[in-house]
């Protein structure tokens, strides 16, 4: 089989990427101790003085007593303050039984790790937190890097597809095809110029099947945004097709014949765009 068209080249290629910052964020949360993120390294009762029993009353009395000592104003010592710093935080934490209660869960369960995490964020950060504004920056970056992971596949697959003999012939025969020239041993011998080659390799506009060059139509986001859209042209189309086969009983059109043909060998879309392409 071979390519009617002479300025497009399709092969098959799939590979799989990995997110760099999933694997930093998985070791940044397995290595980290899940009360760790409340008060550090510190426990926040042992900052305070106190029992994990202790009442609201008896926590509350320990910081004030705590923060007489340690407050700037009364203590000017660096080392003081950075102490004063953590006795407020522990407070902040105690003081809210919601919080205590996560705290607590957190440190009888430290092998919830992502649990205790989600509840601790979601605690501080939740309800300052539009989440619309959430959404859209999880779609943002999702899509980025989903954009970035398509290029790079796509640039891997075109270096692949650079360094095989059918790739270095049909330059060859497409050199030859513009300069109009007879070949012989020695011009078939001879290397490429390398800028000849970059324009060569630029007319000959590589498609390679599951590498294409991404788009922006492609990412989720915009494909997210384009759903109703797209929902909204599906139900036309099955109500045409309703219309005009099942109500008037038209006779077929070539287009949707060829569509009832690759539904029934269930050929993939982008397989069956290329049937038309191909030659014996």
């Amino acid at each position: 089989m071979g390519r009617a068209s002479s300025h497009g080249l399709s092969i098959s290629f799939f590979s799989h990427a990995l997110s760099l910052p999933t694997v930093f964020l998985v070791f940044f949360l397995l290595a980290c101790p899940a009360c760790g993120i409340y008060c550090d390294e510190d426990d926040c009762y042992d900052l305070l003085g106190v029992m994990q029993s202790a009442n609201a009353s008896e926590i509350k009395k320990a910081y004030y007593k705590l923060s007489l000592k340690h407050h700037p104003d009364k203590n000017p010592d660096p080392e003081s303050k950075k102490q004063f710093v953590k006795i407020a935080n522990a407070y902040e934490i105690l003081k809210d039984e919601a919080t205590r209660e996560q705290y607590d869960y957190a440190i009888e369960h430290p092998e919830e790790v992502f649990y205790n995490a989600a509840r601790y964020y979601h605690a501080y950060y939740g309800h300052k937190t539009d989440p619309r504004a959430v959404l859209l920056g999880v779609l943002l970056i999702f899509s980025s890097l989903q954009y970035l992971n398509r290029w790079s596949r796509c640039i891997q697959a075109i270096n692949m597809v650079k360094k095989t003999p059918a790739y270095k012939n049909r330059l060859k025969a497409l050199e030859l095809e513009r300069t109009g020239l007879v070949t012989n041993r020695k011009k078939a011998n001879k290397q490429m110029d390398k800028k000849v080659e970059e324009e060569l390799s630029n007319e000959l506009n590589l498609q390679i099947q599951g590498a294409e060059k991404p788009t922006m139509w492609n990412l989720f986001a915009i494909q997210l945004i384009l759903l109703p859209y797209a929902l909204g042209n599906l139900s036309l189309w099955k109500f045409c097709w309703f219309w005009r086969y099942q109500i008037k009983k038209a006779p077929l059109t070539w287009e949707d014949a060829c569509y009832l043909t690759q539904s029934c060998l269930k050929v993939p879309h982008d397989a069956w765009k290329n049937i038309g392409n191909e030659k014996c």
